[in-house]
C-alpha cells in the first residue's frame, strides 16, 4: 500500500504518566511544581501538546487529588509558553482480583469510582483534551484489569462533549476503536475525533508494524490519530506514525531511556523526536496550529 507520508506533524509529550516509574529514575516528575517545569521545558523543546497524570508529591504513586491538578495547570497557563492542555481521565477504573483460586474479594490496588468523580478534574480544570481509554483490558500485571465499560464510556464521553473539552481516544486495540465509532454514531463524542494508538501495551495491541497498520487503516478518514510505543521503540514509532500519516507522542510515561544506559528527561526526548520528524521532511505544528486542526476550545477554569 502507498505511503500516507505527513507533513504536518504535531508532538504530544506525555510527561508522567501513573505507571511504577518514579524510582526508576531521577528525572520522573513528582509534585505538581515539577510536571509543571517539565512539560513546560517539553513545549520550548517543541512538544505542541503536554499529557499530565499527577503524583503524590512524597511518594510518586498516583493520584486522583484535585488540588494537585489545578496546580499543574495553573502553573502552565501562567507561564510564557503557548502549549494545548491534555489530562488524563484514565484514573478510576482499576480492577483487581484476589488471584485465579479466590477472585473475590477484590484486592488493594481496586480503584472503583463514578464517571462523575472520574471527570472531576476535568470540570475543575477545563483543559482543552482529556483522555478517554475506549476499553477494558488485560493491562500487564497477573490480576490487574484496566476497566472502561460501554455505559461508563458513554457516560465520561458524554460530559467532555457537553464541557466543551475534546476527547483524545486511547485505543489499546481494534475493538477500541470500533467501539469510539459507535460513540460518534451515538453523538457521545464529536465526529472529528482525535486518536491515540497505543502500541505494545501488554495486553493490547503488540507493536509489530502489521498490527500498527490494521489500528491505523481502522481510523476514520476524517479522524486525526497519533501514535507511540514504549520503551526502546518509542523513537522507532516517530517515524512509522509519521510515515503513516499520523502524529507523534514521545515522554516518560512511555519510555525512560535516550540510549542505552542514559535516562531521558521529557525535553531531550521531544528534542530527539523533532531531530526525526524534520530529518524526514515534515514540519512541526505548533499549539495555534494545533487547536485550528482540532477545532479546539482554549478554555477558561473556574476561579
Amino acid at each position: 500500500m502507498p505511503l500516507n507520508f505527513s507533513k504536518k506533524v504535531f508532538i504530544t509529550c506525555a510527561v508522567t504518566g501513573s505507571g511504577s516509574t518514579q524510582d526508576r529514575s531521577k528525572f520522573v516528575p513528582r509534585s505538581p511544581k515539577d510536571i509543571a517545569d517539565s512539560a513546560i521545558l517539553a513545549a520550548k523543546a517543541g512538544a505542541a501538546i503536554v499529557h499530565c497524570h499527577v503524583r503524590d508529591p512524597d511518594t510518586g504513586e498516583p493520584s486522583r487529588d484535585l488540588s494537585y491538578y489545578r496546580e499543574v495547570t495553573d502553573r502552565i497557563r501562567s507561564s510564557e509558553v503557548d502549549v494545548v492542555l491534555n489530562l488524563t481521565a484514565g484514573m478510576g477504573g482499576d480492577l483487581v482480583l484476589g488471584g485465579p483460586k479466590s477472585p473475590l474479594p477484590l484486592a488493594k490496588g481496586t480503584d472503583m469510582i463514578s464517571a462523575e468523580e472520574r471527570v472531576a478534574h476535568i470540570v475543575e480544570c477545563l483543559p482543552e483534551i482529556c483522555t478517554l481509554d475506549c476499553g477494558t483490558m488485560n493491562f500487564a500485571e497477573a490480576d490487574y484489569v484496566m476497566t472502561n465499560t460501554p455505559g461508563m464510556l458513554r457516560s465520561m464521553g458524554g460530559m467532555m462533549t457537553e464541557l466543551g473539552v475534546k476527547p483524545e481516544i486511547e485505543a489499546f486495540d481494534t475493538g477500541h476503536l470500533w467501539f469510539a465509532q459507535q460513540l460518534v454514531s451515538e453523538k457521545a463524542i464529536a465526529p472529528d475525533a482525535l486518536v491515540q494508538l497505543c502500541m505494545g501495551v501488554p495486553w493490547g495491541a503488540p507493536d509489530d508494524l502489521n498490527t500498527f497498520m490494521a489500528m491505523v487503516n481502522n481510523v476514520p478518514k476524517d479522524w486525526t490519530f497519533s501514535a507511540f510505543s514504549l520503551g526502546r521503540n518509542q523513537m522507532a514509532y516517530v517515524a512509522a506514525a509519521v510515515l503513516a500519516g499520523g502524529n507523534v507522542r514521545v515522554g516518560l510515561e512511555d519510555n525512560l531511556w535516550l540510549r542505552k544506559g542514559v535516562l531521558a528527561t521529557n525535553e531531550q526526548l521531544v528534542e530527539r523526536a523533532k531531530v526525526i520528524i524534520e530529518g524526514m521532511g515534515a514540519e512541526l505544528m505548533d499549539a495555534k496550529e494545533v487547536r485550528n486542526k482540532l477545532n479546539l476550545k482554549k478554555l477558561a477554569p473556574s476561579s
